[in-house]
């Protein structure tokens, strides 16, 4: 039986987040998570072909329909986690899995392991741990990330003559994407302004982190996870190379022809990734 998407709105006082929700009433709660300016609709065609789930794809904040930021703050993983949580308080799912990609899997993998009484099952797509860096590397990157930011205000967003422009720019950026990818974000990132369109995510989001983990802090929330995770890697994608990393796992992984977004880049993908995903959620 198919299920309308349902678009909602969630109040967690200190932020208003924007979500899609799919599935039926009593389904397996989940929440999915999407990676690093892309928005809900990054879910759009894999959430559909999930068996049995209630999920919330929110738009993280900063992106797609939901608040920024205050004046002031910033987009720390720790303040990704707290607003989950804050979803989870208000929908009151006590219990929840995480479906997270790229930068959602690694707010998920944070989440589970900081909170594992909280978290059920964990689906990670080519996500997996943050951007890491030496520990004497830790001065240097905090300066440069303050000049950054001193020097926010002074740039403009890129404003495109019309969205399939926009479109065409997003399909060749840092993560190449498929032009069906590229519209489906662009139909909750991009806003009108004058002289054409610009997309609606806070320019902070681009800003370089000040502070990094370092690989044994990052690889500390990994051996942390104790509830059943399963890891899409992507041949094409962000983590297929990194043998070493892969090889010191302990959950489950599963490898599928595609790029970085192969659940949205086609609808092949979304079926491969939608069946590991369906044996996984409905195993015991």
């Amino acid at each position: 039986m198919s299920h309308p998407v349902e678009e909602i709105r969630l109040n967690l006082g200190h932020i208003e987040l924007a979500a899609h929700l799919f599935g039926p009433d009593d389904g397996q709660p989940v929440i999915a998570l999407h990676g690093w300016l892309d928005n809900a609709n990054s879910f759009a065609r894999l959430a559909p072909r999930l068996e049995g789930l209630r999920i919330v794809a929110l738009d993280l904040a900063g992106h797609g329909h939901s608040d920024h930021r205050p004046i002031g703050a910033s987009y720390n993983l720790a303040d990704y986690a707290f607003d989950v949580l804050q979803v989870a308080e208000q929908l009151g799912w006590q219990r929840f899995s995480l479906l997270g990609h790229s930068l959602g899997a690694i707010v998920s993998v944070l989440l589970a392991a900081s909170m594992p009484e909280r978290v059920s099952r964990l689906a990670l797509i080519d996500g997996l741990l943050p951007l890491m860096a030496e520990a004497d590397e830790s001065v240097e990157r905090m300066g440069l990330a303050l000049q950054a930011q001193l020097a926010l205000p002074d740039k403009k967003k890129p404003v495109y003559p019309d969205q399939e422009r926009a479109i065409e720019v997003r399909m060749k950026g840092m993560v190449a994407v498929s032009r069906e990818a590229a519209q489906l974000l662009a139909q909750r990132g991009l806003m009108p302004v004058p002289g054409g369109y610009t997309w609606r995510s806070d320019s902070r989001l681009t800003l370089p982190s000040a502070i990094r983990l370092t690989r044994q802090q990052a690889m500390s929330f990994v051996e942390a996870i104790q509830c059943p995770t399963q890891l899409v890697i992507a041949e094409d994608g962000m983590l297929a190379r990194n043998e070493a990393l892969l090889s010191a796992l302990t959950f489950a992984i599963h490898t599928l022809p595609g790029g970085h977004h192969l659940h949205l880049n086609d609808e092949s993908g979304a079926r491969s990734v939608a069946d590991c995903f369906n044996r996984f959620f409905s195993a015991s």
